[in-house]
C-alpha cells in the first residue's frame, strides 16, 4: 500500500496553499506508475506560434472575467488549492455535502484518487517549467498570496485544473444522476485559473486531458474500484435507498373462499396470467 502525507504528495498545485494539510493518503499509484504526459501530449506551445496567440488571447478574456464580482470572488475561492476546497465548492453540484465523518467511504476515495491523480503533471511541470502569464505580462493576479511560490512552480499543466477535472469525474461515478452539473463546476474551476490569472489556456486543456487519462488509470487498480463500490454503496444508503435486495414479504392468504389470488394476496381476475394461488395452491396461468 503507498502511502504518503497528503501535504508531500499534491505537488502540482500551489505550495502554500495545501501546505497545512497534513493528512495521510494511501496512492493507488506511484508517480512513475502514471502515463507520461511528455510522451502523450505536445509540449506547450512556443511563443511564436498560433496556439500561444490563443492563450493570449484568453488570458485577456480571464481579465474580462475579473469584472463580473460574482465570477472573480469564485475564481479567488477556487484559488484556494485542495481537497476541502473541492468539497466546499462542489457541494452544490453533487447534491450533498461530503465530509471525513459523515461520508467516510466517499471522502476516502476522493482523498485517495484525486492525490493519485494529482502525480500525473510531477515529471511535465518540472520539466517544461512553463512561465505562467502573470509572470509574462508583469501582472497581479487575483490572488497574490500564491504568486511567489507559483513563480517557482511550473505551469505547464495546470495542477488546479487537474484535480478540478479529475475531482468532477469521480464524484460523476458516484453520484451519476448530477453528472451534468458536476462537469460544468469541474470545467468551470479550471477555466477559473484563466481569471486568476495563474494559467493560459493551453495549461488548463492539458490538464484536462491528463486527468482523464489518470482517472482511467485509477480503474486498473482492484483496490480503487472496491473503494469506489463502497464509495456508491455509501452513497445510494443516504439517499435513501438500499444496497441489499428487500426482504420477500410473506403474506398469508386463505382462499377458503373460493378466490383467486395474486402472490401479493391481492384478488385475481380471470384475465390475470401467471402465477396465481387457487385452493390453496400455486397455479400456472397461461
Amino acid at each position: 500500500m503507498l502511502k504518503w502525507v497528503l501535504a508531500t504528495t499534491l505537488v502540482c498545485g500551489s505550495m502554500t496553499s495545501y501546505a497545512q494539510e497534513e493528512e495521510t493518503v494511501d496512492a493507488y499509484f506511484t508517480t512513475s506508475d502514471m502515463p507520461d504526459m511528455r510522451v502523450f501530449l505536445p509540449a506547450p506551445p512556443d511563443s511564436t506560434s498560433a496556439a500561444f496567440l490563443n492563450d493570449v488571447s484568453r488570458y485577456y478574456w480571464g481579465k474580462e472575467m475579473r469584472k463580473d464580482p460574482e465570477r472573480a470572488a469564485e475564481a479567488t475561492r477556487d484559488a484556494v488549492y485542495g481537497l476541502e476546497t473541492i468539497l466546499t465548492e462542489f457541494e452544490e453540484a453533487f447534491g450533498m455535502k461530503i465530509t471525513p465523518e459523515d461520508t467516510p467511504e466517499i471522502y476516502k476515495v476522493l482523498r485517495d484518487g484525486t492525490a493519485t491523480c494529482d502525480s500525473i503533471c510531477t515529471i511535465p511541470k518540472a520539466y517544461y517549467m512553463r512561465r505562467r502569464p502573470f509572470m509574462v505580462f508583469n501582472e497581479p493576479t487575483l490572488y497574490p498570496e500564491d504568486e511567489e511560490a507559483l513563480r517557482k512552480n511550473g505551469s505547464y499543466p495546470s495542477g488546479h485544473t487537474l484535480l478540478g477535472w479529475s475531482s468532477a469525474l469521480l464524484m460523476m461515478e458516484i453520484n451519476p444522476d448530477r453528472a451534468t452539473e458536476i462537469l460544468t463546476r469541474g470545467y468551470r474551476y479550471g477555466e477559473n485559473r484563466l481569471v486568476v490569472g495563474a494559467h493560459w489556456q493551453s495549461d488548463t486543456d492539458a490538464a484536462r486531458l491528463a486527468a482523464s487519462a489518470a482517472y482511467a488509470r485509477l480503474h486498473t487498480s482492484e483496490r480503487f474500484l472496491e473503494q469506489m463500490k463502497k464509495a456508491r454503496e455509501e452513497f445510494k444508503v443516504l439517499q435513501g435507498g438500499t444496497t441489499e435486495a428487500p426482504a420477500a414479504t410473506i403474506v398469508p392468504i386463505n382462499t377458503a373462499d373460493g378466490r383467486t389470488y395474486n402472490l401479493q394476496g391481492m384478488p385475481a381476475g380471470s384475465n390475470t396470467r401467471g402465477i396465481v394461488i387457487e385452493n390453496n395452491q400455486k397455479v400456472v396461468r397461461r
